[in-house]
């Protein structure tokens, strides 16, 4: 026994870094996932820091939906921006390895940004039955300091529910391979790394993700209900037709995203379910940040009003800088 410990304690220190496999091993798909990759990332990064551009330079959008959609492109900049870099360096150097410190990391990141997304879909659904079923009590509900607490409440939540975890996930001896069957430090892959048993770690893991989807699945269930109720009794057709297209784009990238989080983390076993789940990240991590922009401005006649007004304004601008 006394011989042992030292062994198991060299184990327990000896992992300072791990491998990643990433999505293929296969050089020239590689290559072409880089080039794809790196365009994906650039568009979403420039989709959202547009919405976040026209939302605070125009006076028009300075209203609660648009203060929820500003914020919503800031953390999913902040999310796909934890997975895609250190992904598109592991794929042009066609190398994986990742160290300790910037694996938890990278995860801890993952799943706080994650977590206040999934609260703030929750919130702007409820933004949009206040102002579609309350339409007169809505400016004296939602004002900009309830804005903001109700933002400042989707962090506190996740801060408080996660870090507990994250500790003890962290204090648990890793040892074994070092390969992590992903292209990033997702939680599943590095449970299998961990030689101790897990099993009362992925339960309080898994009633975590049930209360916190449950609560933002049921508010947003609810706020729909009550909106789809309100607009099939409204007189006009059109009224009916532009609050559907208010609230369609919301509903599809609720359904992505709370869809993608059931799947991946609704499971009280989390090992064992490695290459289902990596399919899904991939798309949660990279496809669904870079639609998210499109989805909300491409129906959405007043975005496109400013943003219209917005390159008019930059034109003439350069065309005065130019003439000087």
């Amino acid at each position: 026994m006394e011989a042992s410990a030292p062994i198991y304690a060299a184990n327990r220190s000896s992992v300072l870094e791990f491998v990643l496999l990433g999505v293929t091993d296969k050089r020239g798909l590689q290559l072409l996932l880089f080039g794809v990759l790196l365009v994906t990332y650039t568009l979403t990064l420039l989709g959202n820091l547009l919405i976040i551009a026209l939302t605070l330079a125009d006076r028009r959008l300075h209203t609660p939906m648009y203060f929820f959609l500003r914020h919503f492109s800031l953390l999913e900049m902040g999310f796909t921006s934890t997975v895609s870099p250190q992904m598109l360096a592991h794929l042009l150097a066609a190398r994986g390895a990742i160290s300790r410190h910037r694996c938890f990391a990278q995860m801890i990141l993952y799943f706080t940004l994650g977590a206040v997304e999934t609260l703030l879909l929750a919130v702007m659904s409820t933004d949009r039955f206040l102002a579609i079923c309350w339409p007169l009590r809505y400016p004296a509900l939602m004002t900009p300091r309830v804005c903001s607490s109700l933002v400042l409440a989707c962090w506190a939540a996740s801060l408080l529910a996660l870090p507990g975890l994250f500790a003890w996930m962290l204090s648990l001896p890793f040892c074994g391979p070092r390969v992590l069957n992903h292209f990033f430090c997702d939680s599943s892959p590095l449970l299998e790394l961990i030689c101790a048993d897990t099993r009362l770690l992925q339960l309080v893991a898994f009633l975590v993700a049930v209360c916190t989807l449950l609560i933002a699945t049921l508010i947003t269930t609810l706020s729909y209900g009550c909106i789809v109720s309100t607009i099939l009794r409204l007189p006009a057709a059109g009224g009916r037709s532009k609050a559907f297209s208010t609230c369609s784009s919301h509903i599809l990238v609720v359904s992505m995203s709370y869809g993608s989080c059931i799947i991946m983390y609704l499971n009280p076993t989390q090992t064992g379910r490695l290459g289902l789940n990596k399919g899904i990240a991939f798309f949660n991590t990279t496809v669904s940040p870079l639609l998210n922009p499109f989805i909300y401005c491409l129906r959405n006649q007043l975005v496109h009003t400013v943003c219209r007004d917005f390159l008019l304004r930059g034109r003439e601008l350069l065309s005065k800088i130019f003439r000087a």
